[in-house]
């Protein structure tokens, strides 16, 4: 009986030559980019839904293309100094790749672009671990909004509950999640069931770069390295 691929074992030297590969592909797909779209953006993102930004990428894809990954290989696809830069100034943008940032090549208009980046938001239910951005209290009494169906699990929740009659009761007036506090797993399902959206994808530009400029769009920013540079 032939054995099964599952059980093969793979050396790390095969590993650590994928990874590499995948590393060597990003360089040069970015490289590319550099070829195929007139300027580049640093974005920087809260809140990340993956699939939402998927559909942003997609209204897009005609004249841009986004890069998400290893800051360290994007810094390395566009140069870390003057010395190594792929072209004048590229090493300022990899200076400001940092954190939960991301590059964005398109061929539209600077302008275009501000108003797409500054418009841009999507709410969603916030996850385990976010900071809950209001205060959510429910008062005793019946909650009908909620079938029957849903009294096991609101009271697996947390949540003193009772079927009076078949409708969904409160006992007594229950905190949800206070304003500040990370969310508990079962403040977020509850959150969830309630239909109350806390969390907000957003997209933030931090500078633009092209062949005759470099500018810097976010406040707060140190750029102390960048200008010495």
């Amino acid at each position: 009986m032939p054995k099964s691929k599952r059980n093969r074992p793979v050396t790390l030297s095969k590993t650590r030559k994928k990874g590499k590969e995948h590393k060597e592909s990003i360089v040069n797909s970015i490289r590319q980019a550099l070829d195929d779209y007139n300027s580049i953006y640093v974005f920087s993102f809260e809140n990340m839904r993956n699939l939402k930004f998927k559909e942003f990428r997609e209204q897009l894809k005609s004249s841009s293309r986004f890069f998400l990954g290893s800051n360290k290989v994007m810094q390395i696809s566009l140069g870390r100094s003057v010395a190594d830069e792929i072209r004048p100034g590229l090493h300022k943008v990899s200076k400001l790749l940092r954190g939960d940032a991301g590059l964005y090549f398109t061929n539209l208009p600077k302008e275009e672009v501000q108003r797409l980046f500054e418009e841009y938001e999507e709410h969603d239910f916030t996850r385990t671990g976010s900071t809950a951005i209001e205060k959510v209290e429910l008062k005793e009494g019946p909650l009908d909004q909620f079938t029957h169906e849903m009294e096991p699990f609101l009271r697996k929740q947390g949540m003193p509950v009772r079927l009076n009659k078949g409708v969904v009761e409160l006992v007594s007036d229950f905190v949800v999640c206070e304003e500040g506090k990370p969310l508990s797993p079962e403040s977020a399902r509850i959150l969830r069931v309630l239909g109350i959206k806390m969390a907000t994808f957003r997209l933030h530009l931090i500078c633009q770069w092209s062949p005759q400029d470099f500018e810097v769009y976010k406040e707060g920013l140190d750029l102390s390295d960048v200008e010495s540079s």
